[in-house]
């Protein structure tokens, strides 16, 4: 329609396909930066994570330190001692112990990077039998907070906890 109005096509042809290639270049480099512009800002989002963990939350990356302590707290068992056998992931068999009036079994942990840390003590008195959970990182990582102190008082009637070793709560009893 345009050569019957008296308009040459071809330079207008050629023009509309320098456009196109250009348009298409233009395309391609927006779309390379785009790429670009994503991997950077993931890789900065990423840095900036491992940064705050680092210094606002350093045990989640690095591991946290603990003191856990089982104390004998009966008030007359000095012919029957309290019978202790722990075992851990990371540990291992820890070994048994026999506590006598007082005496406490005690150990430092840090957690592992997976936050599923786990100590299991197996305690007998007389014919009272009871495994407990010692520590166990998704119960005890605040309860155990500020001190990072987990503190266990056995006594007749049950298992106290303490993370200041002053203000005991029962947590459960021997059955």
């Amino acid at each position: 329609m345009l050569a019957l109005m008296g308009i040459p096509t071809k330079p207008l042809i050629a023009l509309e396909l320098r456009w196109l290639s250009l348009k298409k270049r233009a395309q391609h480099h927006y779309v390379a930066n785009m790429k670009i512009s994503t991997r950077f800002l993931l890789m900065l989002f990423i840095a900036l994570g491992i940064v705050f963990m680092s210094v606002y939350q350093p045990g989640h990356l690095f591991g946290m330190e603990f003191e856990v302590r089982v104390i004998n707290g009966f008030s007359n068992n000095s012919s029957l001692p309290l019978v202790i056998w722990c075992i851990s992931q990371q540990d291992g068999d820890m070994g048994g112990r026999a506590l006598q009036e007082g005496d406490d079994y005690g150990w430092r942990l840090k957690t592992n990077i997976w936050g599923n840390s786990h100590y299991l003590c197996t305690l007998k008195w007389d014919a009272k039998r009871r495994s407990f959970d010692a520590f166990k990182v998704p119960r005890d990582s605040q309860r155990c907070a500020p001190l990072n102190k987990c503190s266990w008082l056995v006594k007749e009637d049950g298992f106290y906890f303490s993370s200041d070793e002053v203000n005991w709560k029962k947590d459960f009893s021997w059955f």
